[in-house]
């Protein structure tokens, strides 16, 4: 077996059988990418059922020199996927990356914004351009909604179920579920899509999809990014954002304000609680808080 056809084959296999979403096939064929770019660098003729542990242990030698910690434990998680796979189909017998750790890298809490800091951004919006309306329609959907980019981008005006007070959201994996929307998300929406999106030359595929570039044509993932950072330029944020940030705070200001962590899963579209938990640890005077208004013993 061939590096090429073992990787479309793998490529095959997280599709159909892991219906994982195109961004994390990439990043998995990604890992075992770069194994053999370094098996090819270093003129190593091995296959993927050759390969063994010693090479394996060498690729992650070398790359720790040139990643951090934690884009080392990516790739050691993609590579021990890609060879469980070869298992699973009967390739090999064995894991070279069995008895391979991975580099202690902590928990990382993500970055929030506060409320005031979220009505900066969008304020900063000109609304004077046609854009503007999209923005400030697309910032507060990301915020309203607790949306990841990628679902962003791919809603649909057939997903806007307004009189129900829901939006259908499809997300990893291509799984889907209904968010909340408030009258105030909606507004914007409504605004953004009978003031300017209506007047737009929409190219023929993209009629269903809602936010547009100018072309007429779904707005990119990248697209969003930029216009977020251009805001947190030209307001002087003093943080690395991005849309993600959005999502983050969305959960943190719920979870700040009494909402159910399970709710609040249940929104974001995380498979695991454990997923969702990483919130409890931003704001621990809330904790306090909770503590002390409920527990029976602190009255």
């Amino acid at each position: 077996m061939k590096w090429e056809q073992a990787l479309e084959d793998y490529r095959h296999y997280l599709k159909l059988e892991r219906g994982l979403s195109k961004n994390s096939i990439d990043n998995y064929i990604l890992d075992v990418s770069k194994l053999i770019g370094f098996l090819e660098a270093n003129s190593l003729p091995v296959s993927p059922i050759t390969i063994d542990r010693e090479t394996v242990q060498h690729f992650v030698y070398e790359i720790a020199k040139t990643v951090n910690p934690r884009s080392q434990a990516r790739i050691i998680s993609g590579l021990k996927s890609f060879f469980n796979y070869l298992n699973f189909e009967e390739y090999r017998s064995d894991n070279p990356m069995d008895l391979l750790e991975s580099p202690k890298i902590g928990r990382k809490l993500p970055d929030t914004l506060s409320e005031e800091e979220i009505d900066e951004i969008i304020g900063a919006i000109d609304l004077s351009k046609p854009e503007g309306e999209r923005n400030r329609a697309m910032l507060e959907t990301l915020y309203g909604c607790g949306l990841r980019v990628s679902e962003l981008t791919n809603l649909r005006l057939s997903d806007l179920f307004f009189k129900e007070d829901f939006i259908k959201v499809t997300g990893k994996g291509d799984k889907q579920r209904f968010v909340p929307i408030s009258d105030l998300n909606k507004k914007y929406i409504t605004i953004y899509s009978k003031e300017v999106r209506v007047h737009q030359n929409i190219q023929k595929g993209f009629e269903d999809i809602l936010f547009l570039n100018r072309r007429g044509k779904q707005l990119t993932r990248a697209m969003v990014f930029t216009i977020i950072k251009q805001l947190a330029t030209k307001i002087e944020l003093g943080k690395r954002i991005s849309p993600h940030t959005f999502r983050h705070s969305f959960a943190t200001h719920l979870l700040k304000n009494g909402a159910d962590l399970r709710a609040i899963q249940q929104m974001l579209g995380h498979e695991s609680i454990t997923t969702t938990e990483v919130y409890v640890h931003l704001d621990r005077t809330h904790l306090t808080e909770v503590m002390d208004k409920y527990h029976p013993r602190k009255k």
